[in-house]
């Protein structure tokens, strides 16, 4: 009997965009002014493809549901993830496509300016096709989006463990909360938050397995359930672009983890796995060929 190929699959909810990145040495200051880009490029965007792409790139089976319209962007979108190897069938269709125009210095400083916002499409279940399930996935991964909000009492209903990525949260978003409930495993960065192994401790405490947090070129800390603190450095890397290197990180983690690892080889595998995103001026390297 060969193997199902669908074994062990991850499920991604959440958001997919065309964005336009611009380099600049420096963000712009809110007073009118003239500033030179260093470069500037077109990609697949998105903290959900971001972690699809990742997880194919690792060689994990997995689904992908976003929203995606039919417009310039999306068959854009579309194109570069179908050759870049991720599955189609679980992007639905939308009015627009999301698009961003990210601003970033070398430092990873960036900030994401929302170009469009897609609303499914009406009739969108009529062309849905056989988009993939939550249920029977190993993993579900719900990001910060309308789509990722939607599927929670899904994501529940299916018993795979919940992973939630919050980002750059500050403990009190209230979009955030939700996601918060649901998960079993949360990982956020440390931007915004004045004492990141003590919110860690609180996800523990309120019922979470695993929390992680990431701390940029200083690597990343979690604390497990129970209650241990587990460190890791990050991999010394000649920066491209730091755009996708947390989802690659998370990514890492995920399927570490899936496969049986401890905590800190898991870890070790997530650091890893950004470190070689942070090559690519792409989401993952996946899309240097397709998109050069």
């Amino acid at each position: 009997m060969s193997e199902d190929p669908d074994a062990g699959r991850v499920a991604v909810v959440g958001a997919v965009s065309w964005n336009t990145i611009v380099l600049l040495d420096r963000l712009p200051e809110p007073t009118p002014h003239m500033q030179f880009a260093e470069a500037d490029w077109q990609t697949v965007g998105g903290t959900s493809a971001g972690k699809a792409l990742s997880l194919h790139g690792l060689g994990r089976a997995v689904s992908l549901r976003a929203r995606v319209g039919r417009d310039a962007a999306g068959l854009r979108i579309r194109d570069a993830l179908g050759r870049a190897g991720v599955p189609l069938l679980g992007l639905r269709e939308a009015t627009v496509s999301e698009r961003h125009l990210n601003l970033m210095t070398d430092a990873g400083e960036r900030v994401s300016v929302f170009l469009s916002s897609p609303e499914l499409a009406p009739g969108w279940e009529d062309l849905a096709g056989d988009e993939p399930a939550l249920a029977g996935a190993a993993a579900i991964v719900l990001d910060l989006s309308a789509e990722g909000l939607a599927a929670i009492d899904e994501a529940r209903t299916a018993g795979a463990p919940i992973w939630v990525d919050l980002h750059d949260y500050d403990g009190t978003a209230t979009f955030h909360r939700p996601f918060v409930a649901a998960a079993d495993v949360i990982f956020c960065n440390a931007d915004r938050l004045s004492d990141p192994e003590g919110f860690l401790r609180d996800c523990i405490d309120a019922g979470a397995s695993l929390a992680v947090c990431t701390l940029g070129a200083d690597g990343a800390i979690a604390v497990d359930g129970e209650g241990a603190l587990h460190r890791v450095a990050a991999v010394p890397v000649d920066v491209v672009d730091t755009n996708g290197a947390g989802d690659a990180f998370f990514a890492g983690v995920l399927d570490a983890t899936l496969a049986g690892h401890a905590v800190d080889d898991a870890l070790a595998a997530g650091a890893a796995n950004a470190a070689r995103t942070l090559r690519s001026r792409h989401l993952h390297p996946l899309l240097d060929d397709v998109l050069a």
